[in-house]
């Protein structure tokens, strides 16, 4: 892999680290490519029964795609190809044979957030922030697949304050509805992050591997179509302004157009 993600594999444990802390681990396109190459690797290897995604740096697991590469879209088109190649990452991670946990230290936010709620369990520290902050950055929206994900995870209510406040669920927040599944003193994580590890391997993979697919089933049974939504945000005049006015670093002037 690329010096942007970090692999190793140690069965029965194999682990990814996004590796740009450098900017909170933004997701360049080649970070998301071998995002789905590490999946292709942890199904290939039966040597591995758990699955590990975690940030360097400590401040932050993933801080969303890197805006830069939104500059040469130039309108709905862009837009779809988008958020349909992040659902092909986000839907061959989350049918990873094995349990996948992601270590929460930091900044989850955007992308970072769907990755994270696309992973099975979420181990968290006491830093670990969760937040969906489109509606004052570039303006854009998510698929109709990350929105659903997100609403099984913590329900719609808490979905929709996400987007609206633009704000952050700091650790308390995020065990309270779901977004953590636990959250762990920095100093402990390493160890209870290997215990998990261990007690998950141990155990027999069919069953979790049948309930992990019985779940998603159920959230994608009939989802509904979101196109429109996508084509409005992307190929409106305020996502190229929010695009252009996070890499100036100021603030949008928004026109809802």
């Amino acid at each position: 892999m690329t010096g942007q993600l970090l692999i190793d594999v140690t069965p029965p444990v194999a682990t990814a680290t996004f590796n740009r802390p450098e900017a909170r681990n933004a997701m360049t396109w080649q970070m998301y490519d071998g995002l789905v190459e590490f999946c292709e690797r942890v199904d290939a290897d039966e040597r591995v029964r758990v699955a590990v995604l975690r940030g360097a740096g400590g401040k932050a697991f993933v801080a969303g795609t890197d805006i830069g590469q939104f500059r040469d879209f130039t309108g709905a088109a862009d837009g779809h190809a988008y958020e349909a190649r992040i659902d092909g990452v986000l839907a061959r991670l989350e049918d990873v044979r094995v349990p996948t946990v992601a270590v929460i230290d930091g900044y989850a936010t955007g992308g970072g957030l769907s990755i994270a709620a696309a992973c099975d369990l979420r181990i968290c520290t006491p830093a670990a922030k969760f937040g969906l902050p489109i509606a004052r950055t570039v303006g854009n929206c998510l698929s109709m697949a990350a929105y659903a994900r997100l609403v099984q995870l913590v329900g719609a209510a808490r979905a929709i304050h996400l987007v609206y406040t633009a704000g952050f669920a700091d650790a308390e927040a995020a065990a309270a509805c779901g977004l953590a599944s636990e959250v762990v003193a920095a100093s402990d994580v390493d160890d209870r992050v290997g215990a998990l590890c261990a007690q998950l391997a141990a155990q027999a993979p069919l069953t979790m591997r049948a309930s992990k697919v019985a779940i998603r089933r159920l959230r994608e049974h009939a989802l509904p179509p979101g196109e429109d939504l996508v084509a409005m945000c992307y190929g409106s005049e305020d996502f190229a302004e929010g695009v252009a006015a996070f890499t100036e670093k100021r603030s949008p002037r928004w026109q809802g157009r």
